[in-house]
């Protein structure tokens, strides 16, 4: 009867053994930055409890957007993990890219199969190969340009955008979502990084993004020459490719350097363009003056007989004289303020300026985007010029 308990014993124990649930075999997905030399891609593998058993299970790579073997070189075969180990990796080589393309980021998948001593959570994970955040960015040039000279004119100053990285010298970046979203409710978080500002192929880049930052589910770019450079009068040109869409706001503007003593608008703001996403074809130039309880303004637009403002560059531009300024595009007039029309207010546009370029996402005037608005949208400036009388000295 002993013998009988025994062996049952055992039967039931040799059971038990047989019936314990296998390990479960789970892969995650994996990101790298492509950088201008080889670097390696790391898919972790793990079980969720160790086995008595070797275990195994075969992998292969397939191509997504990303293609082998320009973006990553191709394996496959039988990886194993040891008893009572719970972890290993299959490792990718991504090849380097020394131009540093910024294109949307690139994937391939990882396939699992063959589980052995195993069950699969799940067949494949994906490898994702981050290349949003190069800085080459070339674009096509077409479109209208100005001349380096002008009959009674010198040029003053200007911004070729030729370097490798933005003039510290001569551009301050400003960061942040400002004072109720800078004064417009705008939606953007403005950052110095260069996945929204850079300089690329001879053009400033400002780049807006659907990200989060903080609280904000945008971020951009915003840039000044307060302190820096300061200009009264002239010949401006600027030299632009504009991001059109639901929500987008890009300028490029000047404001009074006083403006952190008299605060605005009595500082007086020039908006050489602005233009609202939803009006791909149409550029607005506006002055803004007055007190914050009088706030005045003026302005006028300029509409495109064909195509829009982001199929090509355009030149923004102003003259600007002793109590008068005239707006152009594309050397086309379109407004004209003179230092009467202010009414009983200051005129405050005989003073020096400092220039602002940014793109803003939302605010009170262009509203919110929404889900036809194609992220990240980018405006290019091919230059800033200015240009000021001759005096015959």
């Amino acid at each position: 009867m002993l013998i009988k308990i025994i062996m049952a014993m055992l039967l039931l124990t040799s059971c038990q053994k047989e019936k314990a649930p296998v390990p479960e075999l789970s892969v995650g997905d994996a990101p790298v930055s492509r950088s201008a030399t080889t670097s390696t891609m790391t898919f972790k593998v793990y079980l969720d409890k160790p086995s008595a058993s070797e275990v195994s299970f075969d992998y292969n790579l397939q191509d997504g957007t990303a293609k082998a073997p320009d973006d990553y070189t191709t394996v496959s075969g039988t990886v194993t993990i040891q008893p009572d180990q719970t972890r290993t990796s299959i490792n990718v080589s991504i090849p380097g890219n020394p131009v540093d393309l910024r294109e949307p980021n690139l994937q391939f998948t990882v396939q699992l199969s063959k589980p052995v001593n195993c069950t699969l959570a799940g067949t494949s994970a994906t490898g994702t190969i981050i290349t949003e955040n190069g800085i080459y960015l070339p674009t096509d040039n077409t479109g209208y340009t100005t001349p380096l000279s002008y009959a009674g004119y010198n040029l003053v100053w200007s911004d070729e955008f030729s370097e490798k990285v933005l003039d510290t010298d001569v551009w301050n970046q400003e960061t942040g979502t400002g004072s109720n979203g800078w004064g417009n409710n705008e939606l953007e978080y403005y950052t110095t990084s260069t996945k929204n500002t850079f300089l690329s192929d001879g053009n400033l880049v400002i780049e807006a993004r659907k990200e989060d930052m903080g609280t904000t589910k945008y971020t951009s770019g915003r840039m000044t020459t307060l302190g820096k450079k300061e200009f009264t009068f002239g010949r401006i040109d600027i030299r632009a490719k504009l991001p059109v869409g639901k929500g987008l706001w890009p300028a490029l503007w000047m404001m009074g350097v006083n403006v952190n003593e008299v605060g605005w608008p009595a500082c007086g703001e020039t908006d050489i363009m602005e233009l609202i996403g939803v009006e791909p074809s149409t550029v607005y130039g506006t002055l803004h003056w007055g007190t914050p309880a009088g706030h005045q303004s003026k302005g006028s637009d300029y509409k495109l007989t064909a195509g829009d403002y982001s199929d090509e560059f355009h030149v923004f531009s102003i003259i600007w004289q002793q109590d008068s300024i005239s707006w152009f595009v594309d050397n086309n007039l379109f407004f004209s303020f003179k230092a009467s029309e202010t009414g009983a207010y200051e005129y405050p546009f005989n003073a020096p300026q400092f220039f602002l370029f940014n793109v803003a996402v939302g605010g009170n005037w262009p509203g919110p985007p929404d889900n036809t608005t194609v992220f990240p949208e980018r405006m290019f400036v091919d230059y800033v010029r200015v240009f000021q009388k001759n005096t015959g000295r």
